[in-house]
Parts: structure tokens; sequence; C-alpha cells
């Protein structure tokens, strides 16, 4: 009897799973019936499932015609795999491509608090690259990947991050004024990138653009980094469309599609200047 139990309960879970797998992109919402046809179940077995999965938000009902559809909880717990997609993995070509194109050096920095910590680069063959202070972490205000994180954040994350903050000066350039740090982050928000020009190191420049997940939560930001001087204006807007393709295909590894969300970061297609 124990062993039959086992097995009533394992049926159970599987018919779970196929009832859900049923649903399609063209086929939504499905009736009882059409459910227990393409199951092979009786309606009363799929009814029963039904009123489970039901009660714990995996399948919805729509009171007005009686069908059913996937339910929002599906949503949530696709939203957790999306987030344990490894991102070295995803960014590892285009990170690679983007230094090829660009001559430039390429991060990836996730943020940590009020810094930025670097999980992936590579580096430019120029004889002359980044200075090497740059490394695994750097302070969040003063650099692009830094501005384009902050920018992503709510208001009231915000807040509770930057409320007592210090804001150290790296050079001459870097912002330590809170004021004039919200007006730079609506800036980055607005144009959609952000650009550190010998805020954390006299003599150098980077631009950094987001990286979204499947929900289109901004991650992680890539940067292209590289020594002022080759930075001209006409550089810098090539750099930047640059960055900001590279991390729209990274985004749509980890499952984000343009139009799918509204943000406030816009895609490549309206940033109409870069300021050198």
């Amino acid at each position: 009897m124990t062993v039959r139990a086992r097995g009533e309960g394992l049926s159970s879970v599987r018919n779970a799973a196929r009832l859900m797998a049923a649903f399609t992109p063209s086929d939504r919402d499905l009736g009882v019936s059409e459910l227990a046809g393409r199951l092979g179940l009786a309606k009363s077995t799929v009814h029963r499932l039904l009123t489970t999965l039901l009660h714990e938000h995996f399948i919805e009902r729509d009171t007005t015609t009686g069908r059913y559809r996937l339910g929002l909880k599906l949503y949530e717990l696709g939203t957790i795999v999306a987030d344990h997609l490894d991102i070295h993995e995803v960014a590892e070509a285009p990170i690679e491509e983007l230094r090829d194109r660009t001559g430039e050096t390429v991060h990836v920095a996730i943020l940590d608090g009020t810094s930025v910590v670097y999980i992936a680069r590579r580096d430019s063959p120029h004889p002359l690259s980044m200075l090497r202070r740059v490394g695994h972490r750097n302070d969040a205000h003063c650099t692009s990947t830094g501005k384009v994180l902050l920018a992503a954040l709510s208001p009231d994350e915000r807040d509770t991050l930057l409320d007592g903050y210090a804001f150290p000066a790296h050079t001459e350039r870097t912002i330590t004024d809170r004021a004039v740090l919200e007006a730079e982050l609506d800036r980055v928000r607005e144009r959609g990138f952000g650009e550190n020009a010998g805020e954390s190191e006299l003599g150098a420049h980077s631009i950094a653009a987001p990286i979204r997940d499947a929900s289109g939560r901004v991650v992680a930001a890539i940067s292209v980094a590289g020594l002022a001087l080759r930075f001209t204006p006409e550089t810098t807007r090539r750099i930047t469309m640059e960055t900001l393709r590279s991390a729209e295909a990274i985004s749509a590894r980890l499952g984000w599609r343009v139009g799918r969300v509204q943000f406030a970061i816009p895609s490549p297609t309206r940033v109409r200047e870069v300021s050198a």
C-alpha cells in the first residue's frame, strides 16, 4: 500500500507537469475537455489537477469563459531560473567581439553596495591600455558601469544605498556631491548609457551600458575603457553604439527581448547623440 501511494504521488506530479506543458503560445487558454483529450485523462482527474494548481497559483481561470491559462507563479519561477544563468558564459563571446571591434578593454560589472565588482574582463591589445589601478572593485559613483547600475535602482533603493555615503574623490573630476550625482544618474537613464571621463582615474575614459535579465531588470553593466587620448568625439560615438549593441546581445542571451518591457534606459535605436 505504501508503494502504491508513492506511485500515485509520482503519477500526480507527472500529470500536473504534463497539464501545464499542454499550454503553448498558440493555445494560451484551454478548457477541461480539451485538456482531458490532449492528456488522455478523465475529466474528473483533470478537474482535480486544475483545482490544486489553481490553489497554488500555477493555473488561472477566466471567470467569464471558464477556460484556464498558466498562472503568474510560473513566471516568478522562470525569473529565478533566469537569475541562475551564468552571465560569464553568456557574455564570453560578446565581450571578446566588443574588445576586437573597439580595440579597448572591456569589463562586465555588477553592483555590490556602493561598489562595482568586475566579474569579467578582456584586455585591449594596445601597448598603452587601461591603467592598472582598475581592478576587481571600484566605487560606483565614479565609474561608467557604476552609474548605469545606480541609475537602474528604484528611488527607495538608491536612497538606502547613498544615505550617509561619503563619495570619496579619486580625481579632481570625481563627483562628490549627491545632488550632482543624482542629476548625472537621471541623464544616464535618459541617454541609455553611462560615461566616465577621468572620474576614477585621470587619463582614462569609459562608456557603459546595461545588461538585463529576462524580466528587463538591470543585473550587470558592460563597459569599454581606454586612455582618454583615444576617445575622440567620433570614436566615442562609435564605441557607445558598439557597447549598447553588445549589452543588448548579452541581454538577449539572458532572455530579454527589446520592447518586451518598458524601462527608462532606451535601446540603441533611440540614442540620438553621444557627447565626448
